[in-house]
């Protein structure tokens, strides 16, 4: 962070502000919202990928595309405006991801990199590599390509911090606008973005610091920014609030809705399953994590800890104040242990497969046996 400018210092400091406000929303209760992660099985690639962002390599016409993305508070908000999906593949050296974005007014006006992207109508992708919910990537572009990639050591709301020097060495962008870029008044397609980001970089926060093996999931999810425009002058102008010289909030649309207006809960991401098959051969079943309702009965558990705290003070120090005996996993004994310190607690459960499931005060997850 010493080799930031202090105009980049400011831009991630006001990003993390903004994060923090999404997070001042009204409650919601995490724990009604269903456990149903959306799901993607990723193929190798079958031919080389030319990363030019407009998704004609006979690669990516063999590989499906995800459901369409919704609101990222889900269902209680109304449908996206316009379509969004994407798909990914993956060889010994890249994973690959494709977007699709409808946008009858395409316009951008960010070009250094890590910019806060955001402002602009953007794509994102996060990747939480080994699942636990700590040393993720976030990666943000526009539609002039212009990429910011930062790495969080933990969500924000677990205090973690963002390493915007952090950078996805090797990584390759590519974006194809349809129609005219910044042309105000006319109407446009949309824009595709094509992303190769190298496993040497990736494998930074994964299991055993390795690219991922045949039949392994990652956490990931992806979202799009739109903000709300006007024409004025033969130029796009962000839509303000009535009476105010504040723009109207952004729309964010996801693939795995995570409940709230925040990104930053790994724990709601979807899956991507990695198989050793080549798109466009016989399809691949995606397959469940074995402990993952065990891991969500924990989380549970780590919700009511944060709002026992934020009611107390401190944490509770026994399980029966949290009021674990309503919590159930289907065809699992769940018998929770807790331990706590003056400012700590860590909660184990026994999952499958010879397993123990961990989750501690600051929301990381983990497997032993």
């Amino acid at each position: 962070m010493a080799a930031l400018s202090a105009r980049r210092l400011l831009a991630t400091l006001g990003a993390v502000a903004v994060s923090l406000a999404a997070m001042q929303r009204p409650p919601v209760d995490f724990e009604a919202l269903p456990f149903a992660p959306m799901h993607y099985v990723a193929y190798r690639a079958p031919s080389a990928v030319k990363v030019d962002g407009r998704l004609d390599d006979p690669a990516w016409t063999l590989a499906p595309w995800t459901e369409t993305f919704v609101d990222i508070e889900g269902p209680r908000r109304p449908e996206p405006r316009f379509k969004t999906r994407a798909k990914m593949l993956w060889d010994d050296e890249w994973f690959y991801v494709a977007a699709e974005m409808e946008e009858p007014d395409l316009w951008a006006t960010l070009k250094e990199r890590d910019s806060v992207i955001f402002r602009d109508n953007d794509f994102e992708l996060f990747i939480d590599p080994d699942g636990d919910t700590h040393a993720y990537y976030e990666l943000e572009v526009n539609a002039l390509g212009t990429p910011w990639d930062l790495m969080l050591i933990k969500p924000y709301r677990d205090g973690g911090p963002a390493i915007n020097g952090w950078d996805i060495a090797g990584m390759q962008v590519g974006v194809e606008v349809k129609g005219t870029l910044n042309v105000a008044g006319d109407r446009d397609q949309g824009w595709t973005v094509e992303l190769a980001l190298p496993w040497k970089t990736l494998k930074e926060a994964a299991a055993g610091h390795r690219p991922p093996t045949p039949g392994e999931r990652w956490r990931i999810n992806f979202s799009r920014v739109e903000w709300q425009i006007d024409i004025a002058d033969g130029k796009y102008s962000k839509r303000l609030q009535a009476g105010s010289k504040n723009p109207l909030p952004e729309d964010n649309w996801v693939w795995s809705p995570q409940g709230a207006i925040n990104m930053h809960m790994p724990e709601r991401w979807g899956y991507v399953q990695f198989s050793d098959r080549p798109a466009g051969k016989e399809s691949v079943a995606f397959i469940e994590d074995p402990n993952g309702r065990v891991t969500w009965a924990l989380r549970r558990l780590y919700y009511r800890q944060s709002s026992y705290r934020a009611a107390h003070g401190t944490y509770a120090t026994t399980l029966e104040a949290l009021n674990v005996s309503d919590i159930r996993v289907e065809s699992i004994d769940f018998k929770p242990v807790m331990r706590t310190t003056a400012s700590t607690y860590e909660i184990t459960s026994t999952g499958v497969d010879g397993a123990t499931v961990h989750i501690t005060h600051d929301g990381r997850v983990w497997l032993s046996r």
